[in-house]
C-alpha cells in the first residue's frame, strides 16, 4: 500500500473499444494471516454474492509457516470457486502476480475484471459490484481509499493526523493493493504486477497511466485495514500508520 503521485493525469489516450465484464477474479495475498484472514475471507465472499457476475477467488499463500492455509481451507465453500496456490518468494507483488497469472492462464483475457485486496483487510459486501459499475461506465481500473480499523494503538492525535491528510474524496491519489481493480487487458498490457517487495501497486497503476488507461479515483468502495504496527511489506500501510502524525498522507 502506497501513494500515488499527486496529479497524474487521469483519462485515456483516444477511444478504444472494451469488452463487456462477463467474470471478475479476486486475488489474496497470504503471508502468516491466521488471526485477521477470516475476517477478510468472509468480506470477499459477501462481496462476491453481491457482484452481479460470476467471481473466482485466488488465495496466494506465500511463504506461510501458520495456519493461514487451515483457515482458508476451513472457509473454502465461499459459495464462488475458489483456487489456493503456493509460492515461496515472500514478495507482495510476486504473489499478486502469481494469482492473477492463474486466472489469466485458465480463463484468457477478454470479458474478465480483477481486483486484488489484502488478508488483513476487510472489503464491503458492494466492493466488487461498484468496481464493475465503473467497468461499465467506460474505466479501465479503480483505486479506491482505505480507513483503518481501531486506532487505540496510535492516539487522537495520530487519528486526526489521518483524518486531515488522507483525502477520502473523488480524486484522491491513494493507491492500495488492497483496494484495485482493473480490466485483464488493461493489466496485460501495462505489464502486470512486477515482483516488488513494496509499492507493487504504484507501479501497476503508473503502467496504467502510462499506456492511456482511464482510472476511476473512487470515494464510494472503501475498504478497512488492520492498524497493525508491523505489517507484511516494507513500506506499506503500518509504515504511513507508525510514522503519523508527521507522515504526510
Amino acid at each position: 500500500m502506497s501513494e500515488g503521485a499527486a496529479g497524474a493525469p487521469v483519462g485515456c489516450r483516444g477511444r478504444r473499444a472494451r469488452p463487456v465484464v462477463r467474470h471478475a477474479g479476486v486475488v489474496i495475498p497470504v503471508h502468516n494471516e491466521v488471526e485477521l484472514l477470516p475476517r477478510c475471507l468472509r468480506a470477499v465472499r459477501a462481496a462476491a454474492n453481491a457482484a452481479g457476475v460470476d467471481v473466482h477467488v485466488v488465495v496466494v499463500l506465500d511463504s506461510c509457516t501458520d495456519g493461514s492455509e487451515a483457515v482458508v481451507m476451513a472457509t473454502r465453500p465461499l459459495g464462488q470457486t475458489t483456487d489456493v496456490i503456493h509460492i515461496d518468494e515472500t514478495n507482495v507483488g510476486a504473489a499478486r502476480a502469481a494469482g492473477c497469472d492463474l486466472l489469466l492462464a485458465r480463463y484468457g483475457v477478454p470479458g474478465w475484471w480483477l481486483a486484488t485486496t489484502d488478508a488483513d483487510s476487510a472489503v464491503g459486501p458492494l466492493w466488487l459490484r461498484k468496481q464493475l459499475r465503473y467497468a461499465r461506465s467506460g474505466y479501465d481500473a479503480v483505486a479506491g481509499t482505505v480507513t483503518v480499523d481501531d486506532w487505540t494503538s496510535f492516539g487522537d492525535e495520530a487519528q486526526r493526523a489521518y483524518r486531515l491528510r488522507y483525502s477520502q474524496r473523488w480524486g484522491h491519489r491513494h493507491v492500495h493493493g488492497a483496494n484495485l481493480g482493473f480490466r485483464a487487458d488493461a493489466y496485460v498490457q501495462a505489464g502486470g504486477f512486477a515482483a516488488l517487495p513494496t509499492d507493487e501497486d504504484v507501479a501497476l497503476v503508473a503502467a496504467f497511466t502510462a499506456t492511456g488507461r482511464r482510472i476511476a479515483w473512487a470515494d464510494d468502495v472503501p475498504v478497512v485495514t488492520s492498524s497493525r504496527r508491523v505489517g507484511r511489506a516494507p513500506g506499506g500501510m503500518s509504515r504511513l500508520l507508525t510514522a503519523l502524525p508527521a507522515a504526510h498522507l
